[in-house]
């Protein structure tokens, strides 16, 4: 949709240039409480048609940080400082750059790392035909993702056997009812906080 283009590319450009003293203030706070370690998160995910790029975020965890692909609430490897950027999700700021490049999209399915977007078979494939985004309808359902993982006594199986799973129904079915005006209306409930009611659901 040469509408999503221009949106895409025109507010990214804006959201970089006026959040640009934000962002230098983050990225300050981030090496003086942080100097262990890059300002930067930097992960190869998969993309659109199963291209690879490198998404960019603020780092949230210690440098020498280990342990499983999924974090939870109170996760010891994320500090302070990256527990309230998470909050408040400024630690997704840097990838406006993505968007502004052209590897993301503002809405779209969130992109996968490539052992979890390899396992995707059949028409579940079909969502790696549209470019990713920040955020989406199934981005939305689980924005209390650690919360809820925190809850669970094993969170890495609950998010492959229940999580995962219910993202990728919810992007094939973004991926064939999307429409600019769509997007609009995900990108309101993204910044308002509002619950938004979709494919029957209230997510």
């Amino acid at each position: 949709m040469i509408l999503k283009w221009i949106f895409d590319r025109t507010v990214s450009f804006l959201g970089l240039l006026v959040l640009s003293p934000l962002l230098a203030v983050i990225a300050l706070a981030i090496r003086l409480t942080m100097p262990d370690g890059p300002v930067l998160f930097r992960q190869e995910r998969v993309g659109k048609d199963g291209r690879l790029f490198t998404l960019v975020k603020f780092r949230t965890m210690s440098a020498d940080a280990g342990g499983g692909p999924v974090s939870v609430k109170g996760d010891a490897r994320v500090t302070p400082l990256g527990a309230r950027l998470r909050r408040c999700k400024l630690d997704e700021l840097p990838e406006l750059w993505n968007v502004l490049k052209g590897d993301m999209s503002f809405v779209g399915p969130r992109p996968d790392v490539p052992g979890y977007a390899d396992a995707l078979t059949g028409e579940d494939r079909e969502i790696l035909r549209f470019r990713p985004g920040i955020t989406g309808p199934a981005t939305l359902k689980y924005r209390n993702e650690e919360t809820l993982l925190s809850s669970v006594e094993d969170p890495l199986r609950y998010n492959d056997e229940v999580i995962y799973p219910d993202k990728v129904r919810i992007n094939r079915y973004y991926c064939s009812h999307c429409s600019f005006l769509e997007d609009i209306r995900i990108i309101m409930a993204t910044l308002t906080g509002r619950r938004l009611y979709y494919d029957g659901e209230w997510i």
